[in-house]
Order: structure tokens, then sequence, then C-alpha cells
């Protein structure tokens, strides 16, 4: 399968609210329980360039993302990685390519750190993000509540080696 990768657009947005849509009723995905309404809303915070999506011919496979995570100048290097897979593109390897994609695209736009907050109990997610450079920072216990259970999310960061960091001597 030959799989391509490309700047989400407006024309996008029914498959990628379809695979957002799915990805949050596994209840594994997000706090979310439902997605944007319209395309403005979900690329609202994110970065243009860093908002893509993987297709094969005219099938979008997933897509991922990168958010501002303040408005604070401090943080202009550093966003909030989202990736969410086409159920039946699952295990085929899309994930893996659209966040190594995002990584390149990130550090060309000047991202120095991604940070990635993902449920306990999705260990395909955390091992995805792993495989890419991103190391455990933590565990933030009983962060948010989805359908009124406490969820605790595994904090991932992954640090460019190209971008910023510059030692002050």
């Amino acid at each position: 399968m030959a799989i391509m990768i490309r700047n989400a657009k407006k024309e996008d947005w029914a498959e990628i609210k379809y695979i957002y849509e799915a990805g949050i009723s596994t209840g594994f995905a997000t706090f979310e329980t439902k997605a944007p309404a319209i395309y403005e809303q979900w690329v609202l915070k994110a970065h243009p360039e860093c908002t893509l999506i993987a297709q094969n011919e005219n099938k979008v496979l997933g897509w991922c993302k990168i958010t501002t995570i303040s408005d604070r100048l401090a943080y202009a290097g550093v966003g909030e990685v989202s990736v969410y897979v086409h159920p039946n593109a699952q295990g085929m390897g899309v994930g893996n390519f659209l966040l190594k994609n995002l990584i390149t695209v990130s550090e060309e736009q000047g991202y120095w750190t991604l940070q990635v907050s993902i449920f306990r109990e999705n260990n395909c997610s955390v091992y995805l993000h792993k495989k890419n450079g991103f190391r455990e920072v933590g565990i933030r216990e009983k962060i948010g509540k989805l359908n009124g259970i406490w969820r605790d999310n595994v904090l991932l960061e992954r640090r460019s080696n190209l971008v910023g960091l510059e030692e002050d001597c």
C-alpha cells in the first residue's frame, strides 16, 4: 500500500471527523466525548504546517496535528501531539508513518519539545510514541473524568536533537 502524507484541508473534514469519532468511541483516546462540529474548531489551535493526513489514493487513513500548549512566548517551541488512525488501517504502520513525518515537520517549524498525554490503558499509543523517541516523564493520576470515571494519563515528551536547547555559556 502506497501511503502519502500531506497537509490536512477543509475538504478532508468528513473523513477526519469520522476517524476522530471512532477514536472517541473507544474510550481510550481522549477525554473528549464528541468531535467538533466544524473543521475550523478542530484546527483552531493547531499549527497549520503540523496538521497532516496520511492517505492511500483518495482515502484518509489517519491524521495527526500539533496544538499549542500555551500562548506564553516561553512555550513557543512546545506542542502537544495528537495521532488518530482509521479503524480499518490500524496495525498497518499508518500511525508510525504519521508520527515520523510529524516529528520531521515539527522540527522544520522550530518545535524543540513535543508532548503527549495518553490514557494509561492505551498501550499501543504509548508504545508508538516511545518507539519514536518519546520518553515517559510521569503519570498524571486522576487528571480528568471520562463518563464519570477518573482516568490517569501517561505523560511523554520528545526533545529535538536539531532544534533549540542551545546552552548559555
